[in-house]
């Protein structure tokens, strides 16, 4: 989560340390992390306070000098950065007030859609989920894997296992595959797998997924769901089946997502 804080234009400053007396040991340095555009992190760290309610609605930004100081970045890399979350809805522009978050922001713009759970509370709140990896492994590509994935009959393909889990809670588990020729150097250890899987395709690989095709069905829980969700069986599960799409519309990624909703709603908002 973003360290940054902002703050309601009428609460005051009450530490020192930085333009919003935030701690300057709190702040991000964005030029000290990952190799991706500038105003791609920025954005990323600006959406993210806000999808997760750390800048509510209403909240009036810092000016871009004063955040370009917390970031540790150039005020023009910060200026693209806020256009972009305006033309995204996520903030306006007012006169006299500056810039506030406008409490539209859609959950799952194309941007960040892999960086948050589709699960949401009962009451339709955004919650973070945490990945456990269970399996990485190297194998063949199905008939029908090699298909979907428009790779060579055969082909090696890299196959992902992982639970998901929302307060200590496993509520659904998860089936990837991606052609192992495009991925090459991929943890192959489970402790190794970025959780972020799909922020790594960008910043390692430069794949950024610009589109997803879903099929939803519901069904009953196995003996495997039972055993992973702790779900006492008869329990309704959610399955749900994608290809997602890189920039240039080439299959990428296929998965697969076994949900437990007993807690949960399932909520897909793309723009």
């Amino acid at each position: 989560m973003p360290a940054v804080n902002a703050k309601k234009k009428s609460s005051p400053a009450s530490e020192a340390g930085s333009p919003l007396g935030i701690p300057s040991g709190a702040i991000p340095n964005l030029t000290a992390t990952e190799a991706l555009p500038l105003y791609e992190k920025a954005k990323r760290h600006m959406s993210e306070a806000i999808l997760m309610g750390e800048w509510p609605p209403g909240t009036v930004l810092p000016n871009e000098t004063a955040l370009a100081q917390m970031f540790g970045i150039a005020v023009g890399t910060v200026r693209r950065a806020m256009s972009d979350l305006v033309a995204e809805g996520l903030l306006s522009r007012r006169r006299k007030t500056g810039t506030v978050v406008t409490g539209r922001s859609p959950h799952h713009s194309m941007r960040i859609f892999f960086q948050y759970f589709r699960l949401h509370r009962a009451d339709g709140t955004l919650v973070r989920s945490r990945a456990e990896v269970l399996s990485v492994g190297l194998l063949k590509a199905s008939e029908r894997e090699s298909e979907q994935l428009q790779i060579a009959p055969g082909a090696e393909v890299v196959k992902i296992h992982r639970i998901r889990h929302v307060d200590d809670r496993p509520v659904m588990h998860d089936r990837l595959v991606l052609a192992a020729e495009r991925v090459p150097g991929l943890p192959h250890e489970p402790a190794e797998l970025p959780e972020l899987l799909y922020i790594h395709l960008l910043e390692r690989y430069g794949i950024r997924i610009s589109a997803v095709r879903e099929q939803l069905t519901a069904d009953f829980a196995d003996a495997e769901d039972a055993r992973l969700l702790n779900l006492s069986l008869p329990a309704p599960m959610l399955t749900i089946e994608e290809i997602a799409y890189d920039q240039a519309g080439a299959p990428t990624i296929l998965g697969w997502h076994r949900a437990s909703t007993e807690h949960h709603r399932y909520i897909n908002e793309v723009r």
